[in-house]
């Protein structure tokens, strides 16, 4: 293999040196990354190269003091020889080297995501942020002259011309029938599908010299010998004077209104803090709730998130302290329950956002809590999906019921859903159940 080829391997290896996905989810350090910055660890690949020696040696081929002779002794080695130029030796180090990272952004990190687990989640429109302006296909019958749809107002003046419009001529030749009166030429025309008026007759009656009338013995007589031209072809000839504007055909366009909607997303995160929360316990909710608000800040376009922390009583906290608080009192799960309830039902209406409440926790509670509060609080809250994750190192203690209690009380379907983390081996399954839930939902 030569050194084209060798190269072509390296680059290929410093492709994918990025750690794998859910080997950082499961293992890696989360707390390194920010919320719109993910920081994936990647291992570093040195293209190999020529170490040239820095010190001078004189010319290509020659040693120090001329060429010895075959099988004359080259002496001992001199200091610096392997060393460095002051001939101290080399030691290992003791400094931390540097750490190289692969940087997404939570959208990309929510489309990787989606390949590594095969989700698809599609995310709902909920806030009416804007209405968009589109074509000008909306019409009114008022509006700014400058808007006037001239082109459909003169379309429909001509076709009550060519609807309305007769060859006054041939109707004039009429008047001069013998006997007739002018209600008989009006009728007359009617039945031959003139659209005249009787005013317009009437009008034009006087103009008919006497000596003219009796020319016609007979309507029939009339039409057999005088030639009626129609409005196409007077229009041809005589060229088209004048259109029949009218008011009520006026029209002005308008742009058709398009709402667009924002995909905005709350996510509460609920954790126990009380006692019995010990360090990887707690390592084990942050490991689980991290890559979650990551994906849905890349799937929503607009993300935020409420942090609530609880022993028996139930306080909102800043994401910076989440993870780390712990306390010495009991438990008490439904008090985040309504404290959760009251922040949605203030800040975050359901009509305008989609919400996701998703708890943590050892599944210790106090006697009768879930079943008689939790429950129907999580019932009364309206959200695409609940989600409680058990984290209980080492499998579930005895007196841990909360996670199987919410599971005995939701049927599948009703948005809910709960998750057992024992290891960090465990954390994206439970990822995977929790967000293909709501992709099913």
């Amino acid at each position: 293999m030569g050194l084209r080829e060798d190269l072509d391997r390296f680059r290929e290896v410093g492709e994918r040196r990025r750690e794998d996905l859910k080997e950082f989810i499961r293992y890696g350090d989360l707390g390194g990354s920010d919320p719109d910055s993910i920081k994936v660890p990647i291992k570093v690949v040195d293209l190999p190269e020529f170490a040239y020696d820095p010190r001078d040696r004189g010319g290509v081929g020659q040693g120090q003091g001329g060429t010895p002779d075959v099988g004359q002794p080259v002496g001992q080695p001199q200091p610096g020889d392997d060393g460095d130029e002051d001939g101290e030796d080399g030691e290992p180090g003791d400094e931390a080297g540097e750490h190289e990272y692969y940087e997404m952004d939570p959208e990309e990190f929510a489309e990787e995501l989606d390949e590594e687990l095969g989700l698809d989640l599609e995310p709902k429109g909920k806030e009416v942020v804007e209405e968009v302006e589109g074509d000008f296909t909306e019409l009114t019958r008022a509006g700014p002259n400058s808007t006037l749809d001239f082109e459909r107002l003169f379309k429909q003046g001509l076709k009550r011309k060519l609807a309305m419009d007769f060859d006054e001529e041939f109707v004039r030749e009429a008047m001069r029938v013998a006997d007739a009166t002018p209600d008989d030429v009006f009728r007359w025309c009617r039945g031959e599908h003139i659209l005249v008026s009787r005013v317009w007759i009437e009008d034009q009656w006087d103009e008919i010299p006497d000596d003219e009338r009796g020319r016609w013995a007979s309507f029939e007589e009339m039409a057999e010998n005088v030639e009626r031209t129609t409005t196409l072809e007077r229009i041809r000839r005589e060229g088209l004077r004048e259109v029949p504007l009218r008011r009520e055909d006026e029209r002005y366009r308008h742009p058709e209104v398009i709402e667009k909607t924002e995909k905005n997303v709350v996510v509460v995160n609920i954790r126990d803090v009380s006692g019995s929360m010990r360090e990887q316990k707690r390592e084990l909710v942050e490991r689980t709730f991290t890559p979650l608000d990551w994906y849905l800040t890349g799937k929503y376009d607009r993300a935020e998130f409420v942090y609530i922390a609880h022993d028996a009583e139930a306080w909102e906290v800043e994401r910076g302290d989440f993870f780390g608080i712990r306390s010495g009192g009991g438990t008490r799960i439904s008090s985040a329950y309504e404290l959760a309830a009251e922040i949605l039902e203030e800040r975050y209406p359901w009509s305008e956002w989609n919400r996701y409440v998703f708890a943590a926790g050892d599944s210790e509670n106090s006697s009768n809590d879930t079943r008689e509060n939790v429950v129907p609080l999580m019932r009364e809250i309206p959200a695409n999906l609940h989600a409680y994750v058990e984290t209980q190192p080492g499998g579930t203690a005895i007196n841990a019921t909360h996670a199987e209690e919410v599971e005995r009380a939701f049927d599948e379907g009703e948005g809910v859903v709960v998750a057992y983390v024992s290891d960090p081996a465990d954390v994206t399954d439970a990822i995977y159940e929790i967000l293909s839930t709501e992709d099913e939902s």
